[in-house]
């Protein structure tokens, strides 16, 4: 009897902070490409004590550690996507825009975590300088929520037509897509993003879950862009099946002690 060959999983590669909560950072990203059918690796830039409620602390890694983490990755398992989330220091976003500067082709998505829901600041801002400088240039995709729009362009948007124009305006100061995600705007009745690449203009929309607070959206929302383009699809299809993904997610969401978490696996 003959064995059929076992196809390959495809790679993706998160490069963030754990969140020792499980509902963001490495922890969310590993659960949604294994959701979505991709292997996962992983570089650590920074050690969370964290909760759904607040952030207690955070440690950075070395940042040749990070480096040490991507080279060993590409080594032996390549991956055909990457994202970045929660960099935190200057030095590891230097590291992280160098490596793929000179090591890689592969698409890019930059989750450029800034500021917690709680406000904490969560990147230095020299490394805010340094990932617009250096990082941006090199992404594929840039994926911020309302606060991090604000940081990039100095504008925070107030409504729809003003997040057209923020999409329009990062990617053409950075040259990367821009996907500018609104579940924040205040008295809308659908959590509405907008994504633009140059040419292409999505504006995706599904209904807010009322009475839900998440943490990890963000994270899960470009994870899951990153794992389909992993699986071969172009950036468009990719992000219009990951809001289908992050939308699910929400939906089917599940209770876990006093919180409500994401179900990236919808059962």
């Amino acid at each position: 009897m003959s064995m059929s060959k076992k196809s390959d999983l495809p790679v993706a590669l998160t490069i963030a902070g754990s969140d020792s909560g499980g509902g963001a950072g490495i922890q969310a990203d590993l659960k949604t490409f294994a959701a979505l059918g991709v292997h996962g690796t992983s570089a650590i830039t920074c050690v969370t004590a964290q909760n759904p409620k607040r952030v207690l602390a955070i440690e950075s890694c070395a940042p040749a550690m990070v480096r040490k983490q991507m080279e060993a990755v590409f080594a032996e398992l390549p991956p055909a996507a990457a994202k970045t989330g929660m960099l935190h220091s200057a030095a590891v976003v230097r590291v992280v825009a160098e490596f793929f500067r000179r090591s890689t082709n592969i698409p890019l998505v930059v989750d450029p975590v800034m500021v917690a829901t709680s406000g904490r600041r969560l990147l230095e801002p020299a490394g805010v300088r340094i990932l617009c400088e250096k990082l941006l240039p090199l992404a594929t995709l840039v994926t911020p929520n309302l606060a991090e729009v604000a940081v990039l362009t100095g504008r925070l948007p107030g409504n729809v037509e003003e997040m057209r124009r923020a999409a329009r305006e990062i990617q053409r100061r950075f040259g990367c897509a821009a996907l500018v995600k609104g579940g924040h705007l205040p008295g809308m009745k659908e959590a509405v993003d907008i994504f633009f690449d140059g040419e292409s203009e999505l504006l995706l929309s599904a209904p807010f879950v009322r009475g839900v607070r998440m943490h990890g959206t963000g994270c899960t929302y470009s994870a899951a862009i990153v794992a389909y383009l992993a699986l071969g699809c172009d950036l468009v299809t990719a992000v219009g099946k990951a809001k289908g993904h992050i939308s699910r997610a929400i939906e089917k969401n599940k209770k876990t002690g006093k919180h409500t978490i994401l179900n990236n696996f919808y059962v």
